[in-house]
Order: C-alpha cells, then sequence, then structure tokens
C-alpha cells in the first residue's frame, strides 16, 4: 500500500463520457514516501495540499487514494 503527501488537485465538474457519470470528482498528484509522483482519484473526504494520503484501491490501473 503506497502512501505519500498530495502535491496538487482539482475537482473535475466537466469530465469525458467514460466518466459522466462520476462528476463531481477530485484527482490529485501525489508524492510518494518512496519517491516519485503519480496521479490519481480521491475516495471518500476531499484532500488539499499537503495532506497525507493513502492508496486504498486499483481499477484499471488508476490507483484510488483517501485521507490516511
Amino acid at each position: 500500500m503506497r502512501t505519500g503527501t498530495v502535491y496538487t488537485e482539482t475537482v473535475i465538474y466537466s469530465a469525458p463520457e467514460a466518466f459522466v457519470n462520476d462528476v463531481p470528482y477530485q484527482t490529485a498528484i501525489v508524492s510518494l514516501d518512496g519517491g516519485g509522483r503519480v496521479t490519481g482519484r480521491v475516495l471518500g473526504d476531499r484532500v488539499a495540499i499537503d495532506d497525507r494520503v493513502v492508496e486504498a484501491e486499483q481499477r484499471d490501473g488508476v490507483p484510488f487514494f483517501r485521507k490516511a
């Protein structure tokens, strides 16, 4: 399970057709504790820059994070 810190985030209100049923949803770029950065979706409560997050699951190769 990967952990890290939110580097930046945004809320999507106008999504591609494949994700239109998920709107609004939040995405974040996470600086991983082990090095590197990854873009993923956010589950549950909104996150802000510098919040600690943990990877909760992966769907089709996309990481989903939630507040730690």
